[in-house]
């Protein structure tokens, strides 16, 4: 294939260039008068599956002939008959391995680092391990450095570093990934030094970022028949130029850094690279232009004596598109119609970026015009359906079960998802909507039967109900695990609870967890984690639910349905040797594109200098040959938000660089072909805001509606003539419209909630004293409420807040006790004190219960209401809440059978917030019998026909919420709105 050299062999492709294409143009063309046979004797190495696949996709369609052996990099094993290396540690072996270790040495020196990092510091030190197997670096070489200016992190760095020096003697026998790939390529290059293969041997596409690849790719190089193909390789950049790359602090981040790197080592001149196929890029001009753009900084005054040079500016941008979006979701508006546009047009088109969430976006935009991409990066294990039920069932043992993790699980579609799921959704919705109407904040099986009990009343047919409650009370309840357990253990459990909830009551398993390529990638991964559980030591069920998490997030899967095949979303991985009609290179800002180097926990900048390993200027110069390339593409729209959602943006540092060496060429144009390339931009970003564009509607009115009088309610409580009068659209959406609103999933300590509790306490108090004074105690008060509260509120921290509020108010309420029962008895209490008062005129009852009735012995009635926060004042009561009013006023009329008819002496608030408090109703601006007339005449003009329910009449603040604002549309409308009555039929 080549002719004889004395020199090694690189040749290069231009950026822009479909490298797969070129590469086997270029193959056939150099076997052209070579046997049909020659082309299967050639070793191909490519550095990715994906151009493995599109190589053979490309011979596939012809020429009949015969295929290169193509291999990937990192699987060299069939390369050289006979040399191979011992199989690598399992990934997962050497993770859980690390964490072993670091959490030995976290329990023993806890100031090291918070527990809550030992997976990320694992995960660190194991990327840390990898970085030196692969650069050949070894750990006498970081013990060794110079730290004389270095504060005590050094110190703690240390530390951590000497398990990495421990683990790495250990991988001599059993090798890792890395240290096996170095192992493997020494061996391939140590056996070809003694034997060099006559066959050619292309390695093509890699730059050699890596130590370990570059060391294969310079002996590839030297090879009898061996050859390099660069991909991105910069023909325009002067040869004088080629020389500055050789300071290395200075040009790291250079696009063709690597390749400079590679030819000192091979001790090639530039001229002795070589192009690899016949054929242009798709504009030399452009590649002519952004190569300027690109020259590293102590050179870039040659902007001044090459820029009036470029040809043709306006030519070589002509097909580049400058998107500058207000926001990241016009941004990926704008990216998917023109991705919707190319399908229309017929080409084929990649979005390349970096940013995850901005491909979801565009993901989620097409799905209007149902076109699905064809994702390189697939889904994340964690979040899809398999991951988020593995990572459900492991909170099970975390802690104890609320009903909201219980009904998340109950309505996973992997729940029972073998027969009968149907009737699994149908008992679901009745138990949650038993729950929210009775509240169950902690189901149990007690609980779950208790509830399902009522639930099933209401049930033609309970049988099948009530079992499928039963196995939902026996399998989802009383795992939380307080200890630890051995890995082992834990992955077990896991499983068989996974298992069981997956195959419902009848325990099948024809259930759908492990099918579909998301399910069994998660049954490899689990198969795995059982597999190496042994390496994992002991561990509790919260460090268990956080490595599950952890093992989750590192694996993906592309289980989608069939993809559109000419919408592509790559990574710069992908598309550094692939190509499209239209590239589209998203979120062009720095920090994202290029990435901000991560923080490195253990090395700075000059002690990874020092040591020999990579620096963080790599990362930028491995992006910026990206950049370099896709920006080479026939069709290229550069697109970015000018705003993230928290501040101004900075745009990319390259997209910088053009932009200044553009405008700083008005005589050739250049500020010109910018202007151009932002305008195609703005007519984008004004398609999407038309597309955006909506009508205005008209705000609706704030509501008063006038229902017929017989529709009207004709019953009210005491307490909601409040409600009537603050927001009479609440009555009428009440008890007109008979609406509820549905109570919260998960039962929360709120006020409503603790009035009850605090009620049931003072009325067991109240009675033991009554029946016994000696009762009259602190001691027994608070024995009364931890009874209650154990019973009542199962939130362990509001029962310990509400005990300590009792134990506060306890001496206050003690001695205002002792004196009320010193002049009266008490002689009903909530439960049993109920009154009601017919307005006979009117036809309408009124129904309300007294927290508590105490009789004198002149035979006056004392009323009490108990409140956990601040009493309304007098003047509120007179105008708005005249609870106590109105019951004063039914006592007076004999409403309370358990009273009788007795004149009301007082009638008294008791506040036991924060400051205890005692207010008492203005009885005598109030009069009993005032308060009737005043109540009747108010009801009798709701019972007319031409008085509308006014929505938010009269609230106490704007920032009230009602249960019915949502119903009335406020929010469209304000207080200051005129209110719109409405006459219904």
């Amino acid at each position: 294939m080549f002719d004889p050299s004395d020199h090694a062999r690189v040749f290069g492709l231009a950026p822009g260039v479909d490298f797969p294409v070129a590469l086997a143009n270029g193959l056939r063309a150099r076997l052209t008068d070579a046997p049909p046979d020659a082309m299967a004797r050639v070793d191909l190495i490519v550095n990715t599956r994906r151009m493995a696949r599109r190589l053979r996709e490309i011979f596939d369609k012809g020429p009949a002939g015969f295929l290169p052996r193509i291999r990937l990099l990192g699987e060299l094993d069939t390369l050289v008959p006979g040399v191979t290396a011992p199989p690598a540690t399992p990934a997962l072996q050497r993770r859980l391995e690390l964490i072993q270790l670091l959490s030995g040495l976290l329990e023993a020196d806890p100031t090291l680092a918070p527990r809550a990092s030992l997976y990320a510091l694992s995960d660190s030190l194991a990327a840390l391990m990898d970085e030196m197997q692969g650069e050949g670096v070894d750990i006498s070489a970081i013990e060794n450095l110079d730290v004389s200016d270095q504060s005590g992190h050094w110190d703690r760095a240390k530390r951590f570093l000497e398990i990495a020096h421990s683990y790495l003697g250990q991988t001599g026998s059993a090798p890792d990934a890395e240290a096996r790939q170095r192992q493997l390529t020494l061996q391939i290059i140590a056996a070809w030094q003694a034997n060099p293969p006559q066959n050619p041997v292309i390695l093509a596409g890699s730059t050699g970022s890596r130590g370990t690849t570059s060391l294969l790719m310079q002996a590839v190089a030297k090879l009898p028949q061996g050859a390099l193909v660069l991909p991105g390789f910069d023909f325009d950049m002067p040869t004088s130029v080629w020389a500055q790359l050789d300071q290395e602090l200075l040009s790291e981040d250079h696009p063709q850094y690597r390749f400079r790197h590679l030819m000192q080592a091979l001790e090639l001149p530039r001229r002795g690279i070589l192009p690899w196929a016949e054929g242009d890029a798709p504009s030399p001009t452009r590649n002519a232009l952004v190569s300027l753009s690109l020259r590293p900084a102590p050179v870039t005054h040659a902007w001044l004596s090459e820029g009036p040079n470029l040809t043709d500016l306006a030519a070589a941008t002509q097909d580049i598109t400058l998107v500058e979006a207000p926001t990241p979701r016009i941004e990926a508006l704008t990216i998917a119609l023109r991705l919707r546009k190319a399908v229309e047009e017929g080409k084929t088109a990649a979005l390349i970026t970096p940013d995850r969430m901005l491909t979801r976006q565009v993901t989620s935009a097409l799905d209007r015009w149902n076109i699905l991409p064809d994702d390189s990066a697939g889904m994340p294990l964690q979040l899809s359906p398999p991951g988020r039920f593995l990572r459900h069932v492991a909170a099970l043992f975390l802690r104890k079960m609320d009903a909201e993790a219980l009904l998340t699980l109950l309505k996973h579609p992997l729940t029972h998802s073998g027969a009968d799921r149907n009737l699994h959704q149908l008992h679901t919705q009745r138990l949650e909507m038993q729950i929210r109407r009775d509240g169950l904040p902690y189901p149990d099986p007690d609980g779950l039967a208790r509830i399902a009990q009522k639930a099933a009343d209401r049930i033609e047919d309970p049988t099948a109900f009530l079992d499928w409650a039963a196995w939902v009370g026996q399998t989802f309840c009383d795992h939380a695990t307080i200890g630890d357990l051995a890995l082992a253990t834990w992955v077990q459990r896991h499983l068989d609870l996974a298992n069981a909830i997956a195959s419902g009551p009848t325990n099948t398993p024809d259930h759908e967890l492990w099918r579909r390529k998301a399910g069994q990638a998660a049954e490899k991964l689990m198969t795995d984690l059982t597999e190496q559980a042994v390496f994992g030591g002991s561990m509790s069920a919260a460090d268990f639910s956080d490595l599950l998490g952890a093992v989750l997030s590192g694996g993906e899967v592309r289980d989608r349905d069939a993809p559109h095949p000419g919408v592509m979303i790559w990574g710069t991985l992908e598309a550094r040797v692939q190509g499209a009609d239209l590239v589209i290179m998203g979120g062009l800002n720095d920090g994202t594109w290029p990435e901000a180097p991560p923080p490195d926990p253990w090395l700075n900048r000059q002690m990874r200098l020092q040591a020999g390993l990579l620096l963080p200027e790599r990362r930028i110069g491995l992006s910026a040959h990206d950049y370099q390339q896709a920006i080479a593409a026939p069709e290229v729209w550069i697109t970015r938000a000018i705003r993230s959602d928290e501040a101004e943006t900075v745009p990319s540092r390259w997209l910088n660089r053009l932009g200044n060496l553009l405008n700083g060429l008005p005589q050739e144009d250049g500020a010109q072909a910018w202007s151009d390339m932002r305008a195609r931009g703005q007519y984008w970003t004004k398609q999407v805001q038309a597309l955006e564009e909506t009508t205005r509607s008209t705000p609706a009115p704030r509501p008063s509606p006038r229902p017929p009088v017989t529709a009207r309610p004709h019953a009210l409580s005491v307490t909601e003539i409040k409600r009537l009068i603050r927001d009479p659209y609440a009555i009428y959406a009440k008890h007109t419209l008979r609406l509820r609103q549905i109570n919260p999933l998960v039962q929360s300590p709120d006020a409503p909630v603790r009035g009850i509790i605090l009620h049931e306490i003072m009325e067991r108090f109240v009675k033991s004293v009554s029946a016994n004074a000696a009762h009259l105690t602190k001691e027994h008060l608070l024995g009364i409420a931890r009874e209650v509260l154990k019973a009542d509120a199962p939130w362990p921290a509001a029962r310990a807040m509400w005990l300590a509020r009792i134990e506060r108010v306890a001496d206050w309420f003690i001695a205002q006790e002792a004196k009320r029962q010193s002049y009266s008895s008490p002689v009903a209490f909530e439960k049993a004190a109920r009154g009601k008062h017919i307005f006979e005129t009117l036809g309408f009852t009124l129904t309300g219960f007294a927290d508590r009735i105490d009789l004198t012995d002149a035979g006056d009635a004392l009323i009490y209401d108990y409140k956990t926060g601040t009493p309304p004042s007098k003047k509120e009561q007179k105008l708005f809440d005249k609870q106590l009013l109105i019951e004063a006023a039914m006592v007076e009329e004999g409403g309370f059978s358990e009273v009788g008819t007795a004149p009301v002496a007082n009638a008294i608030f008791i506040g036991l917030g924060s400051k205890p408090v005692e207010i008492s109703a203005p009885l005598d601006e109030e009069p009993p019998a005032e308060v009737l007339a005043g109540l009747e005449e108010l009801i009798a003009s709701y019972l007319t026909a031409a008085q509308g329910f006014t929505s938010r009449r009269m609230v106490k603040t704007e920032e009230a919420a009602g249960d019915y604002d949502q119903l009335a549309r406020f929010g469209e409308w304000d207080g200051t709105t005129l209110a719109t009555p409405e006459d219904l039929t």
